[in-house]
């Protein structure tokens, strides 16, 4: 069942280093708002982008699977009907502990299958409102 309860929404919070699959290199677009956010309140933030070769001055990836840094969360800002090959992607780590998918961002068999093998996860809930929500 994904994490509802804010205790543990303010545990993953804790984490630091937070890969944004779909990262976006145009402001004004929650996609790049919020992960800017995020870096600059602290989180390393790891841009996973096929189409980009930098944001926010850092490597964008073109995939999880070519981030050489360790992931403890994987952020979704892709269509749900991509979340699954985004879960197979993150499954196919051995350090990913989270994924979480922002704002109207679900699927519920790939929920399934990140928690069978040990995942946690976060649907339909935005990073930012969290931290303000919790953290701030």
């Amino acid at each position: 069942m994904p994490v509802e309860s804010d205790a543990e929404l303010r545990e993953i919070l804790g984490m630091e280093r937070i890969a944004v699959v779909g990262c976006s290199t145009t402001p004004g677009k929650d996609a790049h708002e919020i992960p800017k956010y995020l870096l600059d309140n602290g989180y390393e933030v790891i841009p996973v982008n096929p189409s980009a070769d930098e944001i926010f001055g850092r490597t964008a990836y073109d995939s999880l699977a070519d981030v050489e840094e360790k992931i403890d969360v994987v952020d979704v800002f892709r269509p749900s009907d991509e979340v699954s090959g985004i879960v197979d992607e993150a499954l196919a780590r051995d350090d990913v502990a989270v994924v979480w998918t922002q704002l109207g961002i679900a699927d519920a068999d790939a929920a399934t299958r990140a928690e069978d093998a040990g995942l946690r996860v976060v649907q339909d809930k935005c990073l930012k409102v969290e931290h303000q929500r919790l953290v701030v």
